[in-house]
């Protein structure tokens, strides 16, 4: 939790008109973010070990056009051009192995531990 989120939340509680049911608390925290970088024809970390709830963004700095594509086909991205970017947020525990459809020689994989 950020001092910024930790501040918030403070302030919140403390006001006296204000009820906040522990589903509302957990919404105010920011969600978690990772990200994946595709350069030189290969992603940048191959392996990312994340918390169920973590959005993974990718982003293309090449200048050939890639894609983000499990092997279970659970997420796909379209083709990216230079600087474009896919998310996907991971919910649940396993091991979500992926690569690029174009150029399928690239590889990468998310593990999601609870």
């Amino acid at each position: 939790m950020t001092l910024f989120s930790r501040a918030l939340l403070l302030a919140l509680l403390a006001a006296p008109s204000v009820t906040l049911a522990a589903s509302q608390v957990a919404a105010a925290v920011p969600a978690k973010q990772q990200s994946v970088a595709i350069k030189m024809f290969a992603f940048t970390p191959q392996v990312l070990v994340v918390a169920p709830g973590t959005t993974v963004t990718w982003t293309n700095a090449d200048e050939d056009p890639h894609t983000v594509t499990a092997n279970d086909k659970s997420f796909h991205s379209a083709a990216m051009d230079e600087d474009e970017k896919y998310s996907f947020t991971f919910t649940k525990p396993g091991e979500y192995a992926y690569f690029c459809s174009l150029h399928p020689h690239m590889t990468g994989k998310v593990i999601v531990k609870g």
